[in-house]
């Protein structure tokens, strides 16, 4: 090697840890906020579906919890589930635009969400250095549901219906205990959004709605939902930082915030409603994006709060 390069290379080093040491300087504070404070992220089946991120994710995740951060993931899987059905041959029926979910429908949802997903993200963990298990909403009576049916107003003859679902439900009473017990034993808990309900029988829940009735029960500092999108934007495509409750409402009203947004939104503000301090939209399918919302100035997404 010349000298040249090696200074080249020398330079290249030690640029290299100027940066990993302001980096470091800077998310110290930040980690000291969050000890000891709970953040719920909820995993998104498209934020899921690339192995390098999955492994990022599972990373990131750990360096949580080795900072005094305890994270609850609740993961979906939409992607995945629908995969399956196409497998094993069963035909979804849609109406007013949402499945239907029948007794064969929700036996495979349980199967994929509660046994290969769930499993797969508890052992990316645990590759990591972290100790993770996996929960769904049945473990302990965790979470109970109650059948959802929604409204439908058919744009032909303008009749509104309401639509049964099938064994879709969302979620009605939360019990943390178990979730306590696990974090005071220094594991993850990786929750899929499988639950049972009165009447005994399992409901598929949104994983969106699940994360939200989690946090908001749990009092969680932050709830996070990775997603495919950056977050809100406004009118011109560009990303809203921070929102007010109050704002958000005008934006959907406007029609800023619009289509997949709204219920998450909804969601977002249900979330705060049941005490939670902050909601943050992250695009999951960006490196890190975890460590970058908690941890730097910035942040990587749209928060809401009251």
């Amino acid at each position: 090697m010349t000298d040249t390069s090696k200074k080249a290379t020398a330079n290249e080093e030690s640029v290299s840890g100027d940066v990993q040491a302001r980096l470091l300087s800077e998310a110290l504070p930040y980690m000291q906020t969050y000890e000891g404070k709970t953040v719920v992220i909820k995993y998104g089946g498209h934020a899921m579906g690339d192995a390098a991120l999955g492994q990022a994710f599972a990373r990131d995740v750990a360096l949580l919890r080795q900072s005094g951060v305890e994270p609850i993931v609740v993961h979906g899987g939409g992607p995945q589930i629908g995969a399956m059905l196409e497998r094993m041959g069963i035909k979804s029926e849609f109406k007013g635009g949402m499945r239907i979910t029948d007794k064969a429908t929700v036996e495979i949802v349980e199967m994929v969400l509660a046994g290969s997903i769930n499993k797969g993200i508890v052992a990316d963990f645990n590759a990591q250095g972290a100790r993770a298990i996996g929960l769904c909403g049945k473990d302990g009576n965790m979470v109970q549901a109650v059948k959802m049916r929604r409204r439908h107003r058919d744009p032909d003859s303008n009749i509104e219906e309401i639509i049964d679902l099938g064994f879709v439900g969302e979620p009605d009473a939360v019990d943390v205990e178990v979730l306590h017990m696990v974090a005071d034993s220094g594991l993850i808990p990786v929750v899929a959004p499988v639950a049972f309900g009165k009447d005994g029988e399992t409901y598929n829940v949104n994983a969106d709605t699940f994360a939200g009735a989690v946090a908001g029960a749990i009092h969680a500092d932050r709830l996070l939902f990775l997603t495919d999108v950056p977050g809100v934007l406004n009118k011109n495509g560009e990303l809203i930082k921070k929102l007010s409750r109050k704002e958000a409402t005008a934006l959907i009203k406007d029609g800023t915030i619009s289509g997949g947004m709204i219920p998450k939104v909804e969601t977002c503000l249900a979330a705060l409603d049941q005490g939670v301090e902050a909601v943050v939209i992250v695009n999951g399918k960006v490196p890190h994006a975890v460590l970058l919302e908690l941890f730097t100035e910035h942040g990587a997404g749209t928060m809401i709060v009251n």
